[in-house]
């Protein structure tokens, strides 16, 4: 879940339509899924006193909102970096077998170097142009790109690339990024049970025997609602994180014209899509009708960037 810098389609019909429409409800939906697993398992824990006869004890339920907001995000930041091989069959180089591996390890360790991390894992795998950066800490990380990308980008586009997702790990976007997903998550758990207690009290009409339908109804409804909106506070965040990472490929390689190149590049070949974990985490999008939910600047805006015209 918490990879950065991964690419993703860029002239496919990806991010339009329906496809986005179902990619942000897939979003919306597991993180909901993830809410209310917590809440039961907190509930069978005992952990839910939040709700007493004489109201709601607040303090509680701050602390069961915490609890359960930023669980899913650190187990999920945690086992980023097996997920991540797992769900692109990336293959770690251990032993280098081929001219390329050399120099791909060459690369990464020389950007490291100058980043001030420990080199990352490198990995390959197989498919169309993409790459993204993962792992829980900066220090032990993994980097992994496509065979297509190195088959269908220049040297220098591919160490641009290699720069972008070193500065992604340098920058602990990772960390950053479970950070921000805890802290709206947290919100929505909580703004979900003020709202659902405050609906419940109005259709009790004073009747104190607990919580009803009114209460589970309002909050199911509720966390869908809040959840739409803190996705598209999450989105925005990664859109600010894309143009530090473009800004730290061009320090690393002293120049910001390989990683202009590499992104007018990208914007005319086919990218391969990556799993939904890693794809929200991308290194290009498109705007649309649903910008709001997208998690990268359009190409065109990022190279402006680059080159200082924003």
């Amino acid at each position: 879940m918490w990879a950065a810098g991964a690419y993703l389609p860029a002239n496919s019909d990806y991010f339009s339509g329906v496809n986005q429409v179902k990619r942000i409800f897939l979003f919306v939906a597991t993180n909901v899924a993830v809410i209310a697993v917590m809440t039961i398992v907190l509930s069978m824990l005992g952990v839910d006193r939040f709700l007493t006869s004489s109201g709601l004890n607040l303090p509680m339920l701050i602390v069961f909102a915490l609890v359960v907001g930023f669980t899913g995000s650190i187990f999920s930041l945690l086992i980023s970096k097996p997920m991540a091989k797992w769900s692109t069959g990336a293959q770690v180089i251990t032993t280098p077998s081929s001219s390329t591996e050399v120099w791909l390890l060459d690369t990464v360790a020389r950007l490291s170097q100058r980043a001030g991390i420990t080199m990352p894992e490198v990995a390959v795998f197989e498919g169309e142009p993409n790459a993204f950066a993962t792992g829980a800490f900066k220090n032990s990380a993994l980097v992994a790109v496509s065979t297509g990308l190195l088959q269908g980008m220049t040297r220098e586009e591919v160490e641009a690339v290699l720069g972008h997702e070193i500065a992604h790990v340098a920058n602990g976007d990772m960390v950053t990024m479970m950070l921000v997903q805890g802290v709206v998550n947290t919100f929505v758990v909580f703004l979900s049970r003020i709202v659902g207690y405050a609906v419940d009290r109005a259709l009790s009409r004073g009747d104190n025997s607990g919580p009803g339908v009114g209460y589970m109804v309002t909050v199911f409804v509720s966390q869908i609602v809040f959840g739409i909106g803190a996705s598209m506070i999450v989105a925005w965040f990664s859109r600010h994180r894309e143009f530090r990472a473009d800004a730290g490929s061009a320090r690393l390689m002293g120049t910001p014209q390989p990683m202009v190149n590499a992104l007018a590049r990208l914007g005319g070949i086919e990218a391969s899509s990556l799993p939904q974990s890693l794809a929200s985490l991308g290194i290009n999008d498109k705007p649309g009708f649903m910008g709001l939910f997208s998690s990268h600047p359009p190409i065109q805006v990022r190279i402006a960037a680059l080159q200082g015209q924003r």
